[in-house]
């Protein structure tokens, strides 16, 4: 049984592998990406924007059910929200900054605010070839 899911979880990832046409970038936790998502607004469709950190990954990126958690400061307040890596809803996620960091979550930002919650940014990080990957 268990053999028979993993084999359809591979089958969708191939599918929405080849519906979106690129590869996502390679990010870990600590890096301030852009995601653009599929907004459908009545019979429209947008892409939107959310730009934050991203404070937890769940699971290989291997995986179908793979997410990552991206957080930011809108309006002085808190905003989190959980992508799914698969989702056909996903059009794209853009690297804009990496971040140093030395733990698996980043959970602990929730409490911060201001300059306390600021992440050092890995100056050797090419920003050019990565965002050209990504075309």
């Amino acid at each position: 049984m268990t053999n028979l899911i993993s084999n359809f979880a591979q089958e969708q990832v191939k599918k929405i592998k080849e519906a979106r046409g690129t590869e996502l970038p390679s990010f870990k936790v600590g890096d301030t990406v852009s995601v653009k998502y599929k907004i459908t607004e009545g019979t429209t469709t947008r892409i939107q924007a959310f730009n934050g950190i991203v404070i937890a990954r769940t699971k290989d990126f291997s995986n179908y059910s793979a997410t990552f958690t991206v957080r930011k400061i809108s309006s002085g307040v808190g905003v989190e929200r959980k992508f799914t890596v698969y989702s056909p809803l996903l059009a794209g996620v853009e690297v804009l900054k990496q971040g140093v960091v030395r733990r698996a979550k980043l959970y602990y930002l929730r409490k911060l605010t201001g300059k306390a919650s600021r992440i050092k940014e890995k100056m050797d990080f090419d920003y050019a070839s990565n965002n050209e990957s990504n075309s």
